[in-house]
């Protein structure tokens, strides 16, 4: 299996060689794809292999923080969680990572004190992408001198759908590189698309490319910022992007829906387009990333019912 870019070291030469590549990929059936998703979302999984996949779930969470009113009390207190998200119970999974500004990577490093939970941040003028690059990479350069462990960048919808790809594939790959630290090691980076705002399936299929071609380690569904973000239909198809992606390079890329994911059955379905789309490689949360902040909660009371056979309810656990 090939392990290299090289096969499509001429697609990005120009933006009309990056054009014709990307819209020379297969057209996205829409009803298609919205059947297969609705279909994998009604399997039903047996109770062993729901608190297996409940598990697994926290810990792929990326619990997140992106507010205005944010403050560093409530980063530690997000951090605290992240690490014992169920006081009663140590047996409950830490979450895979804590997001947070930029201004607050620092803060979320401390209070997390060496525990194997990532601290990611959002950079390059998130959630809007309006900025210029100066600023983005800034931004960016930032938040991974403060320790940021990941990137979670924004592309610019506007330059994409203008057709500006080489912009946006340029823009990716200088986010990359601005995630490299003076002694060579990198933070990961993963690339937003904000689904609800490409408009069309061939557009996130478009996307999906550009980003995987430009570097990205994962590519990301959502901001959680707009009316629409995370779907099975759309996540399904970036899955499919990235199974086809390393068919064809050996190169794997992990995929992060975000946004309206609320619920453990919401969870458990994402799961199920997981393994049955690109198989057991991807389940893990080195791959596979929750975007949220409230799922983690009903997850915990699925879990504590699961073991006291009584549904606890939200009072018993922290509202973030």
């Amino acid at each position: 299996m090939p392990t290299t870019l090289t096969a499509f070291a001429d697609v990005t030469t120009s933006d009309s060689a990056l054009r014709r590549f990307l819209h020379g990929l297969p057209g996205v059936d829409a009803v298609g794809l919205e059947a297969r998703a609705a279909s994998l979302g009604t399997r039903s999984i047996k109770t062993t292999a729901k608190a297996y996949a409940i598990d697994l779930a926290i810990s792929m969470i990326d619990l997140t923080t992106l507010e205005g009113a944010d403050t560093p009390g409530k980063v530690r207190a997000l951090s605290a969680k992240a690490v014992n998200p169920d006081p009663t119970d140590r047996t409950t999974p830490m979450t895979a990572a804590v997001c947070v500004y930029p201004d607050m990577v620092a803060t979320a490093k401390d209070a997390l004190n060496g525990a194997d939970v990532k601290v990611a941040s959002v950079a390059t003028a998130f959630p809007a992408g309006r900025a210029a690059l100066p600023v983005k990479l800034a931004d960016t350069r930032d938040a991974v001198a403060a320790g940021a462990d990941e990137i979670d960048m924004v592309i610019d919808r506007g330059a994409f759908l203008a057709g500006r790809y080489l912009e946006t594939y340029e823009l990716i790959k200088a986010i990359k590189e601005a995630c490299v630290r003076p002694d060579g090691s990198e933070a990961r980076l993963k690339v937003i698309f904000e689904t609800g705002e490409l408009s069309t399936y061939d557009n996130i299929r478009r996307a999906s490319w550009i980003g995987m071609l430009a570097g990205a380690d994962f590519i990301k569904t959502s901001t959680g910022k707009v009316g629409v973000n995370a779907t099975p239909a759309n996540t399904l198809l970036m899955l499919e992007a990235v199974r086809d992606f390393r068919a064809q390079t050996g190169i794997q890329i992990g995929v992060k829906p975000a946004g309206g994911i609320r619920t453990t059955k919401d969870a458990i379905k994402f799961l199920v387009l997981v393994n049955e789309t690109v198989g057991e490689d991807w389940l893990s949360n080195h791959w596979f990333r929750f975007g949220a902040s409230s799922l983690l909660n009903d997850l915990l009371m699925q879990r504590q019912k699961l073991s006291t056979g009584r549904y606890s309810g939200p009072d018993y656990v922290t509202v973030d």
